[in-house]
């Protein structure tokens, strides 16, 4: 099965940081994170990166979980603690791939297959629940800015 075929049966649509997405569950339980301002408890994602399309630079309010289902390996890069850390999604645990990872809540990241050929089909959870509201996709110069030492990364991972 290839990516189009994949799209087309998982009903998948664009995603405005990159590749293709699809809402699998949205938790009906709500949480207060503050006074009058809930997010649902938790939501997962199929998410769908092709060839060399990337996840570009962004971050979220909430923790967020990637889970490995099939196609290429792929590469997750953060910045967190004025360090650049990469975690390798796939299944051959040989090579230093893991099947699930974490990201942080509030850490810039940024994703694409591993070789930028293929594609990589994955899940996302995110706890508590994604909302746009609580999406911001970077500013490559900001960024820069805040990370002068990973100006190359950025550049590749960055509109």
């Amino acid at each position: 099965m290839n990516s189009q075929e994949i799209i087309e049966k998982l009903q998948l649509k664009s995603h405005p940081e990159g590749g293709y997405y699809k809402e699998t569950y949205r938790s009906e339980q709500r949480i207060e994170l503050l006074p009058g301002k809930s997010r649902n408890l938790s939501t997962t994602i199929y998410y769908l990166l092709e060839n060399d399309n990337k996840s570009h630079f962004h971050r979220i309010k909430s923790d967020e979980f990637w889970f490995f289902h099939q196609g290429e390996a792929m590469e997750i890069v953060f910045l967190q603690d004025q360090k650049m850390n990469v975690i390798n999604l796939g299944n051959d645990l040989n090579k230093g791939e893991v099947p699930q990872a974490w990201i942080p809540a509030n850490t810039w990241f940024a994703a694409s297959v591993k070789e930028s050929k293929g594609y990589s089909l994955v899940s996302c959870t995110v706890a508590p629940g994604f909302d746009f509201n609580d999406f911001e996709l970077a500013k490559k110069e900001h960024l820069i800015q805040g990370f002068p030492q990973f100006e190359t990364i950025i550049e590749k991972y960055s509109h």
